[in-house]
């Protein structure tokens, strides 16, 4: 089935609308709700950012357009009587218009809507770390066409050992040059590749940081 019988199968409303539930790939936190037509279901298939179709101003919108806070396409899944769309993203920045990560900051307690405590941003940044291991978890229960992680897989641990030696020599070439943007790159390659060598072999962070405490 191609992009445009998909699109055309999707049960619009009277509108011609559907809704859409946009979800953090990595975190899977639920950012937002809003709905699309067929023209923003197109236009995000076709340029892999999310586009949404405002109710209320009667238009389409890119998202981040003007804050910059764009919502990178990884996977669009359909419920079963393909009348809502799940859209699990990259988001950059915030997804909601108040700032927040979410659109679903507050919670219900004692009948009152409470803002929930915001986690610590540097936690959330280590958090990254996870979640880009579990993404290589799942690339190799579930390999996806065209995946550079998968390929690795497939080539096994002589491959994956000599990425991490290039890689590594790479950090060192950007060391020597003092250039802080090129070594924060290549570090940040030769992380990716040692977390492919960690699935590989069931290495966890657990288990990084379990050793790690020992040395204080």
């Amino acid at each position: 089935m191609n992009n445009m019988e998909i699109i055309d199968d999707i049960k619009y409303d009277a509108q011609g609308l559907v809704p859409a539930i946009t979800q953090d790939i990595y975190s899977k936190e639920v950012l937002m709700v809003a709905y699309m037509n067929k023209e923003a279901l197109q236009k995000t298939l076709e340029t892999g950012n999310v586009h949404y179709y405002s109710r209320s101003r009667q238009k389409l919108w890119l998202k981040g357009e003007t804050s910059g806070h764009f919502q990178k396409v990884k996977e669009i899944s359909f419920d079963c009587d393909l009348d809502a769309i799940l859209i699990q993203v990259e988001q950059i920045g915030a997804a909601c218009h108040t700032g927040n990560r979410t659109c679903f900051y507050r919670s219900l307690k004692n009948n009152e809507l409470v803002e929930k405590e915001a986690k610590d941003q540097n936690q959330d940044k280590f958090e990254v770390l996870q979640q880009i291991y579990d993404v290589i978890v799942d690339r190799r229960k579930n390999p996806k066409e065209g995946s550079y992680t998968n390929y690795l897989f497939d080539k096994g641990i002589d491959k994956m050992l000599k990425k991490v030696g290039e890689e590594t020599a790479e950090v060192i070439i950007a060391s020597k040059n003092n250039d802080k943007a090129e070594i924060t790159y290549e570090i940040s390659d030769l992380l990716y590749h040692l977390m492919v060598v960690m699935v590989q072999t069931g290495v966890q962070w657990e288990d990084l940081c379990n050793e790690l405490l020992k040395r204080r």
